[in-house]
């Protein structure tokens, strides 16, 4: 077994942000930290505008921007989880990233802090000052022309370092520590650091008493002192006074970002999202010892910021890491409407910390979305996932009924400026006029007839076709040059054209091949086919360079009768070639296209399938017959250009682009519902766009250049943590904790409820209350063996009492989906937590606490239904993630990562057969197959085992041998089988996992043959000799030894 690891979706939840000159001395920028990555923005008038975005190699634990003495322009700080530290600079110049500095800060033999890395720049540049380890102070010496000398430690007294900020404005380089003592009481300490010396040369008596017990940060003033923040007062310290203290409400203060470079305004955001502004007001500004009164306003509520930063112009950037990162405007006065302070001005999408995650195929197209429990507290979401090409609307009018679009250019320009769209008895024009569309009229067009066919055509002209007449109108001044009409009693029915060719079909199967020449229509053939025609075209081939040739000389027809395709020849209309597509369905669209100098016929059907076919133009014939299923309803094929090369857009309930790779023909989805009609719209003010007719609206957009990740988002106000499909109901259920303050206590209380949600719309039908204290811990869609038709959802509980250091208690709860509602069907009361819930040959199986137990599915007579224990398995210190695979189950257990079970049904009895003797801490698992099985666990590896089968002792087969390990660095919380792409005929399946992550990130874990993974074997370390920085993608090497 070899497996390719590669992320689908980059970190997307924000730890830290700073704002200065990095990239020029008079540039301003925001630097915005994602875990492993770090990226780099421009502010400009039009807003943010992303520069760099650049891997780290490992997860960022502190970020600062200073400026030692002779530089120009900022540097960035930054130190990894493992302790290593970057010093980077900006070369602008050559517009890249230089490395100036880095190295090791690990201490072997010291115990790490508990609160986590802590570390502070001396605003005078003189040192860089961090707290990684219990009892020690480590020092980064920053000398002359930006030297950085050998770092050293300095010994603290404090071990319960809560933070440590430099002081502005003294002589030494001076810190003030904020720690606990052992009777749990907060005090803050000023030390100034020698840094010649190597120790605290002096401790500052600032005349401080206990700050209040839930005091966590410090913020250093440059006019000198210091706030503490704690979750009732906020407090200013400033050595020569007493302290001064205002009251606030209880809350935790999360993050703060400073407004004026006096540090006379900050902004604080909660562990809620309310969003404050503090103030400092000087009494007197002519002396500097006088305290400074303070006030606190609220400005609103934001998401859970984890960063603030504040840009320009009363725009602050918000980072979060349980919602989606936002820009926000400050104002001068209350907006009425929403009773605050601040605009949301722009959101930035963010998945993390993925939860759990389930993969759909709602549509039925092949192609899995995922749907995430995304966020947290009052920032949890569900998030729709869906990888395709998006459609970026840039107007849409209110206009049902349309029944054909095309766009027309004028006499005058290359560029497009009609837009033609027809109903059922009647044809209307559009024309732009500057950023508008505006109706208007063609005086020799005919506008009281559906249009069939209308387009540009040789020597300024444009061609209308109707079920009566066919016009030839001159684009200067709209006079109609010449008409052609059906014999008498007859209509035409469909139309296509090229540039100097009509092709009709009239009286249901009857075919005329007219030329347009000069002004003037000529009919040059007319055949009667043996069935009635239900489509044809008359698309000319691509030639050299890409362009299309000036006349066709072959055309496609589908008739009805027999379900066939043919192909005729061009002025005779004899058929040289015919292919029976089968079935019972009729062709409605076929169309000619060349990609990368092959010619391809396509041909789709009235139940949204499409036969593709590779066209030989020297000998007419059809090869390489292929047939996908791209939709459900009728599907219209269109040309269109975009970015200098040729695509096809599939219109339908499910509209897809056509594009070549490496000449095979490639199917995207598109980020829209369904389209009925599009046109190719390139206007000066819609360059390069698509007019896109839907049911009830007309749309004009631009088009991605590649497939990306479309994400649609539905806020929950609360937590979600389990979700499943039920494809019966056509509904999700979700799993969500809602965390909300007792208003006499002060307390949060969590309240747990089951929501049901409807799969398309994603509107809540129907909720569930749990208990008190209880809380959803797992939850699945399964169907039992004495009901394989009725689907139920089946949640597992746990009592978390506050008394209890384990769940000692739980439920599983089994609901029935009627008419939309929840309704309970029965109940088992369990001995702990039912941690997973598993779908196992009929039956359920279940992880309650240490244990594995099996239910059976229970009929009663008078129609009650109970679960009744099978069987059981101790063996476990926890059991918190299983899966199974026909009669085997896998555990992944909290400390003794994983273990192999299996059921044995004729003694009833389930029964331990190999494990893993490794001491991983498991965060998921999922089988690869029978015998290959892919864990993650706490230290953000994944790793896979194998089953011993064949091993030749009994030692060896009770051994799980790990064959792979790869470091991901992002802790993994889902596995789950499934792919984001849309599977391609005729291409073999390639077995895929996904798997999301706490910082919202998205991964496929995809299984290859041995060829395979050489081959990107070797393609990854010749990447790695070329490429600066890191590769983007990872390869696990899997040793069959």
């Amino acid at each position: 077994m070899w497996n390719f690891v590669c992320t689908a979706s980059k970190p997307t939840a924000v730890t830290h942000s700073v704002t200065g000159n990095f990239t020029s001395p008079s540039a301003k920028n925001l630097i915005i930290s994602k875990c492993t990555r770090i990226e780099i923005h421009l502010l400009t008038p039009e807003g943010l505008r992303p520069l760099h975005d650049v891997p780290i190699n490992g997860r960022i634990a502190i970020m600062e921007l200073f400026r030692p003495q002779g530089e120009s322009q900022d540097l960035l700080f930054f130190t990894t989880e493992r302790y290593k530290f970057g010093v980077l600079a900006y070369d602008e110049e050559k517009c890249e990233i230089i490395t100036r500095a880095y190295g090791d800060l690990e201490d072997r033999i010291a115990q790490e802090s508990s609160i986590g890395p802590i570390g502070d720049i001396d605003p005078d540049c003189r040192m860089i000052g961090l707290h990684f380890y219990e009892g020690l102070y480590k020092v980064i010496p920053i000398g002359s022309n930006t030297s950085f000398k050998d770092a050293f430690n300095i010994s603290l007294e404090e071990l319960q370092i809560l933070d440590i900020k430099f002081l502005y404005g003294c002589s030494q380089p001076t810190i003030a520590v904020l720690f606990q003592d052992q009777k749990d009481s907060r005090h803050v300490k000023v030390y100034e650091v020698n840094i010649k010396e190597k120790l605290f040369s002096n401790v500052l008596n600032w005349n401080v008493a206990n700050v209040e017990g839930g005091a966590h940060a410090l913020i250093p003033i440059p006019k000198g002192g210091l706030i503490v923040l704690g979750e009732q007062t906020v407090t200013y310290l400033n050595g020569n006074n007493a302290p001064k203290t205002i009251p606030i409400a209880s809350t935790i203060i999360k993050a703060f970002g400073k407004v004026d470079t006096d540090g006379s305004r900050y902004l604080l955001g909660d562990h809620a999202g309310q969003f404050y502004m503090l103030l400092l007001i000087e009494k007197n500004k002519n002396n500097n010892n006088e305290p400074l009164d303070l006030k606190i306003e609220r400005l609103g509520e934001v998401s859970i910021p984890s960063s603030i930063s504040y840009l320009d112009n009363g725009v602050v950037y918000i980072g979060a890491g349980h919602g989606d990162s936002q820009l926000v405007k400050l104002l001068t006065e209350k907006n009425e409407e929403t009773g605050t302070y601040i605009t949301i001005l722009e959101e930035f999408t963010n998945l993390g910390p993925i939860v759990d995650f389930c993969v759909v195929d709602l549509e039925r197209q092949g192609q899995g979305q995922v749907v995430t429990c995304s966020g947290a507290f009052k920032d949890g979401s569900l998030r729709i996932i869906r990888n395709g090409i998006g459609i970026n609307e840039q107007a849409t009018i209110d206009l049902p009924g349309i029944k054909g679009i095309w766009s027309l250019k004028d006499e005058t320009s290359n560029f497009d400026k009609y837009l033609v769209m027809t109903f059922i008895n009647a044809t209307r024009v559009l024309a732009i006029q500057g950023e508008e569309l505006e109706e208007t009229s063609i005086d020799g067009f005919t506008s009281e007839s559906q249009t069939l066919y209308c387009g540009n055509v040789i020597n300024g002209q444009i061609i209308q076709v109707t079920s009566n007449v066919i016009t030839l109108v001159s684009t200067e001044g709209f006079m109609v040059n010449s008409t052609w009409s059906p014999p008498q009693g007859s209509s035409i029915n469909l139309a296509s054209c090229n540039k100097s060719q009509v092709l009709i079909s009239i009286g249901g199967n009857t075919v005329i091949y007219l030329e347009i020449q000069g002004t003037e229509f000529k009919e040059i053939s007319r055949k009667v086919l043996e069935h009635e025609i239900a489509c044809l075209d008359v698309s000319p081939l691509t030639g050299e360079n890409d362009q299309e040739n000036e006349k066709a000389n072959v055309c496609a027809v589908g008739l009805w009768g027999d379900i066939s395709l043919r192909i005729l020849l061009l002025p005779s209309l004899n058929q040289v070639h015919v292919d029976h597509l089968g079935g019972e369905i009729i062709p409605r669209s076929v169309l000619f296209a060349s990609f990368e100098g092959l010619h391809y016929v396509l041909c789709a059907l009235g139940d949204g399938n499409l036969f593709s076919f590779v066209f030989d133009p020297a000998t007419y014939l059809l090869s390489e017959r292929r047939k996908i299923a791209i939709g459900t309803q009728p599907v219209i094929l269109n040309k269109f250009r975009s970015k200098g090369t040729t695509n096809i857009f599939a219109s339908s309930d499910r509209p897809t682009v056509i594009y070549s790779s490496n000449k095979k023909l490639m199917y995207s989805n598109v980020n829209l519902k369904e389209v009925l009609y599009m046109s190719p719209f390139n206007s000066e003010s819609f360059p390069e766009s698509l007019a896109i007719a839907k049911s009830s609206s007309l749309s004009i957009g631009t088009i991605d250049e590649i497939q990306k990740l479309h994400i649609r988002s539905v806020p929950l106000g609360e937590m979600p943590r389990r979700i499943a499909h039920q494809d019966q109901s056509k509904t999700f259920a979700v799993l969500t904790v809602n965390s909300r303050l007792n208003q006499e206590t002060g307390e949060e209380i969590d309240a747990s409820y089951i929501k049901l949600f409807n799969d398309q719309t994603f509107e809540i039908l129907s909720t569930f209350a749990l208990n008190q204290y209880e809380t959803g811990w797992s939850l699945i869609n399964t169907s039992f063996k004495e009901e394989p038709n009725q689907q139920y959802f089946v949640i597992g509980t746990a009592f978390v009492r506050p008394e209890e250091t384990e769940p000692s208690s739980g439920r599983i709860l089994v609901f029935q989906v009627q008419e939309n509602k929840l309704i309970l069907v029965t109940e088992k009361q369990v001995k702990g937590a039912a941690f997973s819930l598993n779908s196992f040959g009929g039956k359920l199986l279940s992880s309650i606490n240490s244990k594995i137990q099996l239910f059976e599915w229970g009929l009663s007579e008078d129609g009650t239904r109970t679960l009744t224990p099978k069987c059981v398995y101790h063996g476990h210190i926890l059991a918190l993630y299983v899966v199974t695979r026909g009669d085997f189950i896998v555990v992944g257990d909290l400390m003794k990562s994983i273990s192999l079970l299996v059921y044995k049904p004729v003694e009833s009895q389930i029964e331990e057969i190999a494990r893993d003797f490794s001491g991983n801490w498991m965060t998921c698992i999922e089988a690869l197959d029978d015998d290959t099985f892919i864990g993650a666990e706490n230290s953000m590896n994944l790793f896979t085992v194998r089953k011993n089968s064949e091993a030749a002792s009994d030692e060896e087969r009770a051994r799980l041998d790990t064959i792979g390990e790869f470091h991901l660095g992002e802790l993994v919380n889902r596995f789950r089988v499934g792919s984001l792409v849309m599977q391609q005929p005729d291409s073999t399946p390639l077995p895929t996992l996904l798997f999301g992550t706490v910082n919202g990130a998205l991964g496929v874990v995809a299984s290859l043959n041995q060829e395979s993974f050489e081959f990107f074997k070797k393609l990854q370390d010749g990447l790695r000799k070329v490429v600066k920085g890191n590769v983007e993608f990872f390869i696990v090497v899997n040793n069959e030894e």
